[in-house]
Order: C-alpha cells, then structure tokens, then sequence
C-alpha cells in the first residue's frame, strides 16, 4: 500500500471558486548524507534558510472513476486504451463540478468490443503456452477512451498508476506491473496516450492508424501494429488506375490524418493523371448541441455528390465514420425529397470499420452495395469463434463493457440495469452473437482486432526475449525474480523492435527500422444480400514483401459491383476516353483530366486511349486512314508497267515510229523540188533531232539509276536544242532567200548551207556547254522523295544544281523564242516561201506546251511531274513534226503533181 508522505512544513492555501496552485522556490533543507535502515524523519524547521515568498496550496479532488473497464490481475499487466463508446454531452457553462456520465448517456460502437475479446483471447492462448513465458502469466486492464482527449489521459494515467489509489507520477509498489498499453484505434487518442506513456519509456503499440507528428510532439515513437500509411496510399492509387478510374470524389473526416492525406496522398493520385471532381471534409462532433450544423453540413456534402458525375468516391475518415456516412442520403431528402438517388461506388481506407449505431439498426445497408475497401491483413485464429460464442454477459469476471455493448448490440435492456418499468425487449443473456448482423458484431476476427491480437503476442515475445537474456532470471521463479524482472522492464524497447515471429495463422510478425509492421492490406468486398446482412468477400491482396510486379493484386472477376454499377456505367471518369486517331485538349478552366478529342493532324497518328500529343510517323511509313497505325509506304516511280508509264513509251515509240517514216519519204524523195527547196541537209538534221527527242523520253520512264539520271535531261536538252536550232536556221533561211531575191541585195552571199550549219552548230554548242558545266559542278543523281506524296516513297531524280537545270530550259525556252519572233516576222512572204507560216505555227504549238508544262509541273508530284515532263516533250516535238512536215508529206505522197518547180515559183495575185 501508499504510505503517507511526509507533509510540507510550508502552504498557503486560500480556497475560491478557481484555485491557481504555484511551486515556490522558499528554503533550503541542511541535512547531512546518513545511511539508514528505515524513513528518515521530516525536516525541522531549524534546518531551513528561509527566502520570503508566497505558497498556494492546490487539494487534488477526487476524479470520477471511469464507467468501464476490464482487469485481469497477473504477474504482468497489458495496459489497453480502446474505443468503444461515445458519451452524449452538451456544452454547459457550469459553477460547479458537472455530474459524471451515467450509461444513458452512452453511445456505444457494438463492433469494436471485439477489440476488447481479441486482447482477452490472446492473452488467454499465451498464458496456457508454457513454452512461451513459463511461470509467468499476463494480465491486462483495459479502459475506454470515449473519444475523447479528457477521459483519454485520465485512462493512461490510471493503467499507471497504483491501482487502489490514483497518484500521478508515483507507484509504491510492484503489483501493477505494467509492461506496454495497447491502443489506441483512433491517432487522436494515440497521440495522446503516447503524451503520457513517453515520459514513462513505457511501450506503446497501436492498433490503428499512427498520428500526425508535428514539432510540438517530437521524439514521440510507437509500435505500428497497422502497415505503413504510404502503402494504403499506393493500393488506392494501384486500384483507381486498375479500373482507369481518373474522376473520383473524397471524403475525409476533419483531423490532422484527413488534412494529411489531402497534402500528401492526393498530390501522387494527380501525378498519376488522376482528378478530383470535390474534396470535402466531414466536420467532427464535439457536442449534441452541435448537431444541427453537422447535419447541415452533410446535406450540402451529399448534394455535391449527388450533383456531380463521379462514380467512385474515396472516404479516408475514423474507424466511426461509416456509422456517420449513412446519415448522408437521409440529410438530402430532407430538404430535398424529390431529388433522384444517385449510385456511388465507394472505396474505404482501412482504418474506416463497417459500423452502426444502436439507432441504425433499421437503416438501409444497401447504399454500401458493392463498396471496395483496405482492410489490415487478417486471418482466421482457431478458436477465437468458439472464445467469442462462450462469451455471455454472467460469465465473464471484471469485464464491465459487456453490458452496455449487449443491451445496444441486441437492442434489450437488463431488467437490474434500470429503475421502475422496462420498457423495451428483456435481455436475458442467452441472445447469440453470431445472429448480430455485420454492422453490429462479426464472428471473424476483423484487421484492427488481428493487430490487437499480434501485439499481445509480440509483447509476450519481448518479455520472453528479455527474460531470457536476463543473468536474474531462474527456472523457478518466484516474488524476488519477478521484482527483478519487473524492474528491467524499461529494457522491453530494445527487444521489441527485434521481435520476429510466426503467429498461430501462420502470418509473420515484425516491425522494420520504423517500428512499422511490415505486413500488407487485404483488399475487400462489401456485399449486402439483403437489408442488415453485409458479407465481406477478400478480392485482393496488397502485399509488400511480394516481387515489385505482384504487390497489388485483385480478381475482378469475383467482384460484386453495386447494383446501378453495370458494364455500361463502370467508369468514373470525367471525359470518354480519346480514341486512338485522336488527341486530348484541355478545356480551358477545368482539370487536366477533362477534355475534349480532336482527330491528330494530317501526317500524325495515336496509337494508344487519351494520348496527349500525336506522333509522327517514320520516314518509311505513313498514317493510315484512321490515323491509328503507320503503314510502310508503297515504292512510286512511272515505271513501264504503270498504265501511264506504258501510254508515255507507246507514244514516244510510235512518234519515232513516224519520224523515221518522215526521214525516209524525205530521203526517198531527196530529188525532187519541195526536198530541195526546203534545204534537205537541214531537214534530216530536223527529223534526226526530233527522233532522238522521241527516243530520250524513255530515258524518263523506269526506275531511276544513276547512269538515266545523268542523262535524261542533258540528253534531252542537247537534242531538243539542236531541234531549235535548225528550225531557227530554217526560218532564217527563209527570211534571207526573200531578202536576196531583191535586186541589189547583199544578202545572196550569206545564203547557203555555211549560214545553216554555222546556226545549228553553234545554238547547239551553247546548250553542250551548259550541260557540261552542269555534270561537272553538281551532276543529276537517284534521290527518293518521301513526304510529297502521302503514303508513297517516290523514285525521282535529284537535279543537282537547280540553277543550270534551269538554265538548261530557259536557253531552249530562249531558242524557242527566237525561233517563233523570226517566223512571226516572215509569215506574210509570198506562197513560193510559205513554210516560215508553217514554222510560226509550229513554234505557236511548242511554246503554249512549255508555258503550259511550267504550272502543271510545278504543282505536280511525285511521278506525275515526270509524266508532265514527258508529256510536254513528246507534245512539243509532236508539234513540230506535225506543223512542218505535215504540209510536204501531203504533197510529196499525195499531191506529186504539185511537187514541180513550176508550182514553187508561182506566185499569187
């Protein structure tokens, strides 16, 4: 027991309403340093020096005991803080000391008693384990938090303290040897069970979510029972990227771990190209008074909800905040009764527990049909359901939350637990708890249980642990080597943080260099058969000692979505999807993840859904017509099997074909006198030249090489010149033999064959040297075009030096000109000299091809600007032979009569 300590010799105590205590600072005490076997008396008055002050004295009242709590008295005590009921208080301005809360007031949670049996069942298999602690038995004490920081702190300070009388900061004996507290479920309440418990080094290992640390709580360090935060985070976010949900909502409960999730967790969902369609947060109740803003509060949260087109919302709250989120479809249709329900999916963190209260027990479940959550990995104990149906509320000693938890869970009152007339059902004891529905009680050990359940288990290892490595400790142990033992305990830390082990599920226990467990999530399914019936079916694991590839895993296919979540509607996203061939565009003002789709541009495809940018295609390759796929493009060039190809050679052939018919009427009739008079060594020039002209344009059809490349058009624009040439000198001919004719004319000596051939010669070596400059300086060479044309890699030639290709048709051009000027000028000569009018018209044809050839094949491509080439060679030589040799085939064949010398010379009227 407490003795009485020794009074102070000094107080100063005026009592009123508020009392202030102070600690002053006023004598010292000589004393001298003596041994002694028994107390030393108190100091005397003679032995102070005395500093003139003033003293308060402050009475402690005494605190009203808590309304639960279950002990279990052994060698060692497991201190538990849990969470199992609310208490109905309204804030009240006070002169007094408030009444303490009596059972009516109490909100109870029913499921999380099972808490309490877990801690009861764990402690019960270890101390029938003599392989584990032998001849050492746990013990625990276990107090309810009620949610509250006040009752909270009194709880810690009461598991320890001496148990007969409550005195902070002093134990005066061994029997309450506590080594570690459990709890708590909420990180409110661990937060401040650690407040208390960290001045002490006494161990604490919680059982949900770990708090907020920030720099007004530092140094604070738990035990996590539950996996690391982070992990939960990456599941949610591997789970909404799984099902391509990119347009989710979120529901948080207003504390320090919402606001944490909001900071930390969210901004990786949007790196990941997820979008929030609202972020809203649940305002917590303090007081009952407060009630009518919360309610208001959750109308206006379910309305934006039901407003938007989210299907999926994530709710990371408490472990009662499921109980709290089936008020939300009742708050809307109270202000809005005519509004249409709308379905939404929801996925639970894992510190969110299926939960009622006692006044839910009629509500509608359905609305969490289908709901995914994180649960803490769990597994089925053998034994804990038989532990659990034994339980009745006669049987167990010292467990004062069983009452209050089954009069709520069954709905029933205890006949002795009331005064005057019961209303209601009568509770008898022999109620079932496997007939409670999910919401209220579950056989199967639940996540939070399970860690309650592992560190029992793990603190056994440690004592185990500690008790091995201790030179005190002895195969018989008795009062002394418990008091030894008991005193080591603030070692338990160092053995802890090592412990290791298999429990009797087979799962692993143990905590990394965070004093973090390092087991996973299970991933479930709720599923509501009927109204109060939930079903929860494991879909998925998240596991992170898996191989990276395997940490999350889920089976789809034995998903039960809800009921409106059909294939048609399994989508929560905020714009379809784009299309490959498409491209996303923000709309301005929105996030990123709504947009429209706009087809790629021409030359661009997509190859995968919701693309931000198209790409490119290959040099080799080219969109195809949905703009989904690049296709190798075809190989293009006007080859003999083209049909244009073979109507290009079939006419050049045929063109030469008739030249050389031309040449040989001419040569046959060499002799006669249209032959003569038309200068005959000029004439086969003339067809010589347009027959080669014939002949080099099959030097443009065929697949390009270098030896076609070099000569296709200086070949074509030597030959072609040599034409001109001697269609220039015919004219000028023409044009001296009249002038000659006139007496006195000096121009007879200049007519003759020197004049012809001094023309055609030297037009002809002006356009060769041209050409030679072009083949040495930057010769003509096979080159591929592959973007002119979409979808076809053409063959073409490369001119080189583009200005001497062009110097090569402008000077024929030049030629031409000429040509046609001095034709045009002796077109009005008499008949006897009538061929500058056949030439005129000849040069008329040649030059309305070029000028026509220039436009068409400029704005030509591929293989159709050789087409066009050819074309107009063919055309314009065509011309030529036609315009001025047509004339004298007629009469040579046809009309010999006319072919006489008489009839050149005559001479119109």
């Amino acid at each position: 027991m407490l003795s009485d300590l020794h009074p102070p010799l000094h107080e100063c105590h005026q009592s009123e309403d508020l009392i202030i205590g102070g600690i002053a600072s006023h004598s010292f005490i000589i004393s001298n340093s003596v041994g002694f076997t028994q107390e030393p008396p108190p100091s005397l008055h003679e032995e102070l020096k005395v500093w003139k002050t003033h003293i308060v004295k402050c009475i402690l009242s005494e605190l009203h005991l808590p309304l639960h709590e279950y002990r279990q008295t052994e060698d060692f005590i497991i201190g538990s803080i849990t969470s199992h009921s609310f208490i109905l208080s309204t804030s009240v301005t006070f002169t007094q000391e408030p009444p303490p809360a009596l059972h009516k007031e109490l909100l109870a949670v029913p499921k999380n008693y099972q808490h309490i049996l877990a801690l009861a069942f764990a402690v019960q298999e270890i101390n029938e384990n003599s392989q584990l602690l032998p001849n050492v038995t746990l013990g625990f004490h276990i107090y309810d938090s009620y949610f509250t920081p006040k009752h909270t702190y009194y709880a810690t300070n009461l598991l320890i303290s001496t148990p007969e009388r409550f005195v902070p900061n002093y134990k005066c004996d061994h029997k309450n040897n506590l080594i570690a507290v459990i709890g708590g479920l909420d990180p409110e309440i661990s937060l401040n069970i650690a407040n208390v418990l960290d001045i002490y080094k006494i161990p604490q290992l919680i059982y949900g979510s770990a708090p907020v640390m920030n720099d007004k709580t530092p140094g604070l360090s738990f035990y996590h029972m539950t996996p690391k935060e982070a992990l939960q985070y990456k599941g949610i976010l591997s789970l909404l990227l799984h099902f391509g949900w990119t347009w989710i909502g979120v529901l948080t409960m207003d504390t320090d771990n919402g606001e944490r999730f909001i900071q930390m967790g969210l901004p990786v969902f949007s790196r990941r190209g997820v979008c929030f369609a609202f972020i809203e947060k649940i305002p917590r109740l303090t007081f009952v008074n407060e009630l009518t803003n919360v309610l208001n509060q959750g109308a206006k949260i379910h309305d934006t909800m039901m407003d938007n087109k989210a299907n999926v919302v994530v709710a990371y709250g408490e472990s009662y905040s499921m109980a709290f989120l089936r008020w939300l479809p009742y708050l809307s249709e109270l202000e809005h009764p005519t509004n249409t329900r709308k379905g939404n999916l929801w996925i639970a963190t894992a510190q969110i527990e299926l939960t009622s209260f006692v006044y839910q027990r009629t509500w509608d479940t359905d609305l969490f049909h289908g709901t995914i959550s994180f649960s803490i990995h769990s597994n089925d104990l053998p034994g804990f359901q038989l532990f659990v149906q034994s339980r009745n509320p006669y049987s167990p000693k010292g467990d004062n939350f069983i009452w209050d938890f089954w009069q709520q869970a069954f709905g029933c009152v205890f006949p002795n637990a009331v005064q005057g007339k019961v209303e209601g059902d009568i509770c008898t004891g022999e109620e079932k708890l496997d007939h409670l529905p999910a919401t209220f009680f579950e056989m199967n050990m639940t996540g939070h249980s399970y860690s309650i359940y592992n560190a029992a288990y793990a603190l056994a290892h440690a004592v185990h642990a500690l008790s091995s490595s201790s030179l005190k400790y002895r195969a018989i142990v008795n009062r002394r080597t418990l008091n030894s033992l008991s005193q080591q305990l603030w070692q338990l830390h160092h053995y802890l943080r090592d412990v290791s082990f298999n429990n009797s599920a087979g799962d692993k226990v143990s905590f990394d260099q965070n004093m973090e467990s390092e087991a996973g999530f299970d991933i479930m399914n709720w599923i509501v058969p009927s109204n109060q019936s939930i079903n929860t079916v494991r879909v998925g694991r998240i596991d992170p000692q898996a191989p990276p590839d395997q940490v999350f895993t889920v089976n789809e296919d034995i998903i039960i979505w809800p009921r409106w979540f059909n294939e048609a509607k399994r989508l929560s996203v905020c714009s379809e999807g784009c299309q490959p061939g498409t491209r996303k565009k923000i709309k301005e003002g929105q996030p990123f993840c709504c947009y429209d789709c706009i087809p790629c541009p021409e030359g661009e495809i997509s190859t995968w859904k919701d693309m931000n940018d198209c790409d490119k295609c290959t040099d080799e390759k080219y969109p195809n017509k949905k703009q989904n796929l690049c296709i190798p493009k075809e190989i293009s060039f006007l080859s003999y099997e083209d049909p244009l190809g073979i109507s290009l050679a079939c006419s050049a052939l045929s063109l030469s074909f008739i030249t050389a018919l031309v040449l040989g009427i001419f040569t046959k009739h060499r002799n006669t006198p249209i032959v003569k008079a038309n200068n005959r060594n000029l004439t086969y020039a003339l067809l010589i030249s347009l027959l080669l002209c014939f002949l080099s344009a099959l030097l443009f059809i065929g697949d390009p090489k270098m030896v076609t490349c070099l000569l296709r058009q200086t070949a074509f624009g030597i030959i072609f010149s040599v034409a001109l040439s001697c269609v220039l000198s015919k004219t000028t001919t023409v044009v001296l033999a009249f002038m000659a004719t006139k007496p006195g004319s000096r121009m007879r000596k200049w007519v003759g064959t020197r004049l012809t051939g001094t023309i055609v010669i030297s037009c002809s070596l002006i356009q060769v040297g041209i050409c030679g400059v072009w083949l040495v300086t930057s010769p003509p060479y096979p080159d591929v075009d592959m973007h002119s044309i979409a979808g076809k890699i053409v063959l073409v030639c490369n001119e080189g030096s583009v200005i001497l290709f062009h110097c090569v048709l402008g000077y024929m051009g030049l030629l031409a000109i000429v040509s046609f000027t001095v034709a045009f000028l002796a077109r009005k000569l008499p008949d006897s000299f009538n061929e500058a009018k056949f030439i005129t018209f000849s040069m008329l044809v040649f030059c309305s091809v070029w000028l026509s050839f220039v436009p068409t094949y400029l704005s030509s491509k591929g293989k159709g600007m050789v087409a066009v080439e050819v074309f107009a060679i063919l055309a314009s030589s065509a011309g030529l032979l036609g315009c001025i040799f047509s004339p004298k085939c007629y009469i040579i064949v046809l009309r010999p009569e006319l072919n006489k010398r008489e009839q050149l010379i005559r001479r119109n009227p």
